[in-house]
């Protein structure tokens, strides 16, 4: 643990930093070279956190310093309408391409996270005005104003068409993460109940009653999906959805969603870990609700998400210990030694995708100051 605060992440920030160019890069490659072909407000946005989040932690000015590298990259994707555009070229030109243009709902759950948390850092008048902008833009041009679910994005001109893109229920599981963590860092009420409303919206189209699951997508028309897709459970959603609903209930939301949390962690504890072999003990990327399907495959995220619901049940059984051995293994398998991490193991623990994509540090950070707030580890501190 101390090596990666000591060394790697620091030499990974100097490594990501675009001297020539906006912000941080979004990834490297195996070998850890930057690559640069484009940089995203995704990625911006969850370093904008990330760093901030760091920074409040330890009182490093490091920390500080980098977050606001991103706060200023992040402006540059701003829209007119108060949204965020997808990706930038590398010096923050606009691009040509139609996808880059637009603004996902997604994404903006990220600016919504990362500006919040900025503005516990470093409080401006400003990023207090942008923030509130931003979640108004959110909710004037990204909901469907027939069933309140968030739209993929403002390029849908009828959102009820056949050919509209699936509904996804992630971009609701991060808007409900963004308000809570505005809620906390704010004090303002108003963003609590913001947070159980998308909470509400989330789990009302998404969660299945019958498995105790989150389905990861239902059909345009809002109906089921068949056949694998619709049957197909992340196990890392079901843990971070865990996660949330239990900090919702920490911070003084509804009682009634340590229930819900508790079904969530009932399938992915029996059904969503790797029992033996080379990724023992570590998060498939996805299993069917009849258990017919596994995909044996293991991101890093998914990861990431275990050690934080480990880390909430740390006073429970053997969670703590678990939290600890899959942290090792994410340092042993996905590291190992690199320049930069790995983004997806094989079950032989080979490496299927060798980029590492910089917007995992949220992932990363996130389960890393989580296990150190139930006391498994220690939080990094200043290197002043």
């Amino acid at each position: 643990m101390n090596w990666f605060w000591a060394d790697f992440f620091p030499a990974w920030t100097t490594r990501a930093t675009d001297p020539a160019g906006l912000g941080y890069f979004d990834l490297m490659d195996g070998n850890g070279v930057p690559q640069a072909e484009r940089k995203t407000a995704l990625a911006q946005a969850r370093l904008l956190f990330t760093f901030s989040h760091l920074a409040l932690l330890s009182g490093d000015p490091a920390h500080k310093a980098a977050a606001e590298v991103a706060r200023t990259a992040l402006s540059a994707f701003r829209k007119p309408s108060g949204l965020y555009c997808r990706a930038l070229a590398r010096d923050g030109a606009l691009l040509e391409e139609k996808d880059a243009q637009l603004a996902t709902s997604y994404d903006q759950c990220f600016v919504i996270l990362g500006l919040s948390t900025w503005g516990k850092l470093s409080p401006s008048v400003e990023t207090a005005a942008e923030l509130e902008d931003c979640w108004k833009a959110i909710m004037n041009l990204l909901v469907d104003p027939v069933t309140g679910l968030l739209l993929e994005h403002d390029g849908l001109d009828e959102p009820a068409a056949a050919s509209a893109p699936r509904r996804a229920q992630n971009p609701h599981m991060h808007l409900y993460e963004a308000a809570l963590q505005a809620f906390e860092v704010t004090g303002d009420g108003r963003w609590m109940e913001r947070a159980k409303s998308i909470r509400a919206k989330g789990l009302e189209y998404f969660f299945d009653v019958k498995t105790g699951t989150v389905a990861e997508f239902i059909a345009p028309d809002l109906s089921e999906l068949r056949d694998y897709e619709g049957s197909r459970r992340e196990i890392g959603h079901q843990c971070e959805w865990a996660w949330l609903l239990t900090r919702e209930v920490d911070l003084g939301g509804d009682p009634e969603m340590q229930n819900v949390a508790a079904r969530l962690l009932d399938f992915a504890d029996r059904h969503g870990f790797a029992a033996d072999g080379a990724m023992q003990g570590a998060a498939f990327d996805a299993v069917s609700t009849d258990l017919k399907r596994i995909e044996t495959t293991f991101l890093l995220w998914p990861q990431t998400e275990a050690i934080k619901t480990y880390a909430i049940r740390s006073n429970e059984e053997d969670n703590g210990v678990k939290a600890e051995a899959l942290t090792r293994l994410i340092f042993q398998r996905y590291f190992a030694g690199r320049p930069a991490f790995v983004n997806q193991l094989d079950a032989d623990g080979q490496v299927i995708w060798a980029d590492g994509l910089s917007r995992l540090h949220y992932h990363l950070v996130l389960a890393l100051t989580e296990g150190a707030r139930a006391g498994l580890w220690a939080n990094p501190t200043s290197r002043s």
